[in-house]
């Protein structure tokens, strides 16, 4: 098959393939969960590493404090402090909070 491909190889020190680049729209079709809904690495790795919570590691990388999503969710600091603590939040806070950051509620559930 001879079909034209808009991929560019990244050769490595090594001589060998390192590295695939390809146009966004490309990847985007290659890897459907990409984008938005996503959740980036540096939101992951902050959960993990700081131990927090998928919410606060959220809040965290959009440079919120907890007092501006308590005031956008019209609730106090300390109640949306408890929020962030939970274990397993419910379905309604997930929903409620996610709007207050932009997001969607599949990424503040993993």
């Amino acid at each position: 098959m001879n079909a034209r491909t808009d991929f560019q190889v990244i050769v490595g020190r090594d001589g060998k393939p390192a590295f695939v680049v390809v146009p966004y729209e490309v990847f985007k079709r290659l890897n459907p969960r990409f984008g938005k809904g996503s959740v980036p690495n540096a939101v992951v790795n902050r959960a993990f590493d700081k131990g927090v919570s998928p919410m606060a590691a959220w809040r965290e990388q959009l440079h919120l404090t907890q007092a501006e999503v308590a005031s956008r969710l019209g609730i106090t600091q300390a109640a949306y402090a408890q929020m962030e603590r939970s274990v397993k939040p419910r379905k309604a806070t997930l929903e409620k909070v996610s709007q207050a950051m932009g997001l969607e509620v599949d990424q503040l559930r993993w």
